[in-house]
């Protein structure tokens, strides 16, 4: 007798696809800690997100997933449920420690960096400050002062717009030298350029910038650094109606810029009967008496033996 095998319940699968340099996951030396996935808090929404430390803790990667319904992989002999394919790529640090720096600068006065970053939701945030960029790079956030051995910052809104002026300038020339469309100037099915005037073109690329570096700073620095870079606000254009059909809104009725009225008395008057052919005055003095009419030949069968 043969007995059906039980299926085993499906178990919580904790590999990922992953594409990455391999300076992400490779550690650069031998004593160095492996990669680790981490939960920080993100700078833009607030929120949770996954993050990638490599070389012992000294780099940081951010961890973009792309996502499908009903999508997943084979590796070797065995399929992987969770179909997501996750890209890690360099970061910079100072991002991550932007928004604890602006907390604690309502203080109004210079703190050590190891007491500013600090949060409960998020522990491993302190290991940000292990980073190669992290501590080397805050002089471009904050103001700093030396006491001693010890260094105390303070964030400063200024370098901070400075810095990232820098950055989205930087990310102009790399998207030049790419040679690629950005902006409202471009037609989203031939991707054509319309507007071919520098200037438009240099806010085009500036404005994409400024919206690619929003996506890694609070809103209200994203406002502020949109000010900073002079770009002006976007306006958008009703749409135009061609002069003829152009009216002026208001409450009242709106009156038909043609009188109707002597269209329908010249076109629907009666009109005298036209005069008669020599044929139509001939057929008309002919008897017809017992003749049948046209229209009685294509009636309805009961009603012609009726008749």
């Amino acid at each position: 007798m043969t007995t059906k095998k039980k299926r085993t319940p499906h178990s919580q699968n904790d590999r990922w696809v992953v594409i990455a340099a391999d300076s992400a996951v490779e550690p650069a030396k031998k004593e160095d800690s492996d990669p680790t996935f981490v939960r920080l808090r993100n700078p833009s929404t607030d929120a949770a997100s996954l993050y990638l430390l490599g070389s012992g803790d000294g780099q940081l990667y951010e961890v973009k997933a792309f996502n499908e319904d009903f999508h997943s992989w084979f590796i070797g002999q065995t399929v992987q449920r969770d179909g997501r394919l996750l890209f890690v790529t360099p970061m910079d640090p100072l991002y991550l420690l932007l928004p604890y720096l602006i907390k604690a600068s309502k203080e109004g006065k210079f703190q050590p960096v190891e007491q500013v970053v600090m949060d409960e939701d998020f522990p491993a945030c302190t290991r940000l400050l292990s980073c190669t960029r992290a501590l080397a790079s805050l002089h471009h956030v904050a103001e700093e002062k030396d006491v001693g051995r010890q260094k105390f910052h303070r964030y400063s809104q200024q370098r901070t717009l400075d810095w990232l002026q820098k950055k989205a300038e930087r990310t102009v020339k790399a998207l030049r030298k790419r040679d690629l469309s950005v902006g409202e100037g471009v037609k989203s099915s031939t991707y054509v350029r319309v507007k071919h005037e520098p200037e438009a073109q240099a806010e085009d690329f500036l404005r994409y910038a400024h919206g690619l570096l929003s996506e890694y700073i609070s809103e209200d620095l994203s406002r502020a650094l949109h000010k900073h870079l002079q770009l002006p606000e976007i306006s958008i254009p009703k749409a135009a109606e061609p002069p003829s059909k152009k009216r002026k809104l208001s409450d009242q009725p709106v009156e038909a810029g043609d009188d109707y009225t002597k269209f329908n008395s010249h076109d629907f008057a009666r009109k005298p009967p036209k005069k008669m052919s020599a044929a139509q005055k001939t057929l008309a003095k002919v008897d017809k008496t017992g003749m049948k009419s046209m229209s009685a030949f294509f009636s309805p069968k009961g009603k012609a033996e009726k008749k």
